[in-house]
C-alpha cells in the first residue's frame, strides 16, 4: 500500500486531496502548519502530522515522523493579492517563504529516500497565474514562477534515479479562503495606492465575472493523474479555466 504526505491538508486543495487518495487505498500523511484531525475522517490509513514548511526543524521532525513515502504534493502556500508597489517588502518575503523556499525544503527533505529506493514522485502545486498575464498577482506570480522552473530543472536531475517531479496548475477557485488571506490583514488602500484604483477596480471586476472557475475536487483529480503519470509530462493545468489558459498559450 503506498503512502503520500500532503502539505497544507487542513483546507481547500490539501484536504481535498488527501480524501481522494485515502478514498482510492492510499496510506496519506495530512501535513499541516497547525493540525486539526477534525477536518479529516478517523481512519487506520490516515496520519495528521505539524508541519510549517518554514521551519527547518519542523521539516525534520515531520519527515522523521511520516516514514518511507511514495509521493509528496507539496499544497502549502499563502495568497498575495495587490498592486506591487503597495506590497511591503516583509510580506513580499513572507510569501516567498513559503511558497518557494517551503516547497524546496520539504523536497529536499524527501529526495534522500526516492532516490535510494529508484521510485518517487515529487507534485507542486503551483497556480494558473503562470499561464497567463494577470495583473495584482506579481509576488503571488513570481513564487509560483519560481517553483515552476525549480520543477522543471529537478525533474531532469532526478529522472537517472527513476524519480518524478511535476506540476500541477490549479485554475481560480471560489471555495477556498484564497481571497479572504490574500490581503494579510492589509487595508485595500495599503494593497492597491490610490492611483492604481480604477485599473485594480476593473481587475477584479473582469476576475469576479468570468463565468468558467475550478473546484477542489478537479485539483485533486489532477493530483491523483500527476502522481500516476507515466508519460513525462510536466505540467499538469487543474480545472477548466487553467486548461484553457494553457491551451491558448
Amino acid at each position: 500500500m503506498k503512502t503520500i504526505l500532503i502539505t497544507g491538508a487542513s483546507s481547500g486543495y490539501g484536504r481535498e486531496s488527501a480524501l481522494y487518495f485515502h478514498s482510492r487505498g492510499w496510506n496519506v500523511v495530512a501535513a499541516m502548519r497547525t493540525p486539526r484531525p477534525d477536518v479529516l475522517p478517523e481512519s487506520d490509513r490516515l496520519r495528521v502530522l505539524e508541519l510549517d514548511v518554514t521551519e527547518p526543524a519542523s521539516v525534520t521532525a515531520a519527515f522523521e515522523a511520516a516514514g518511507p513515502l511514495d509521493a509528496l504534493v507539496n499544497n502549502a502556500g499563502i495568497p498575495s493579492i495587490g498592486v506591487f508597489e503597495g506590497t511591503p517588502m516583509t510580506r513580499v518575503r513572507e510569501v516567498f517563504e513559503t511558497n518557494t523556499f517551503g516547497v524546496m525544503a520539504t523536497t529536499r527533505a524527501v529526495l534522500p529516500q526516492f532516490r535510494r529506493r529508484g521510485s518517487g514522485v515529487v507534485i507542486n502545486v503551483t497556480s494558473s497565474v503562470v499561464l497567463g498575464h494577470m495583473p495584482l498577482s506579481a509576488v503571488y506570480k513570481a513564487s509560483k514562477m519560481a517553483v515552476e522552473g525549480f520543477t522543471a530543472s529537478l525533474a531532469l536531475e532526478l529522472a537517472p534515479f527513476g524519480v518524478r517531479a511535476r506540476t500541477v496548475e490549479p485554475g481560480a477557485c471560489l471555495t477556498t479562503n484564497f481571497a479572504a488571506t490574500a490581503t494579510h490583514g492589509s487595508s485595500p488602500e495599503e494593497l492597491v495606492p490610490a492611483p492604481y484604483a480604477a485599473f485594480a477596480k476593473k481587475a477584479m471586476d473582469d476576475f469576479t465575472g468570468q463565468d468558467v472557475f475550478t473546484k477542489e475536487s478537479d485539483v485533486a483529480e489532477t493530483v491523483w493523474r500527476a502522481v500516476h503519470d507515466t508519460t513525462g509530462q510536466l505540467r499538469f493545468p487543474a480545472g477548466p479555466d487553467a486548461v484553457m489558459l494553457a491551451q491558448a498559450k
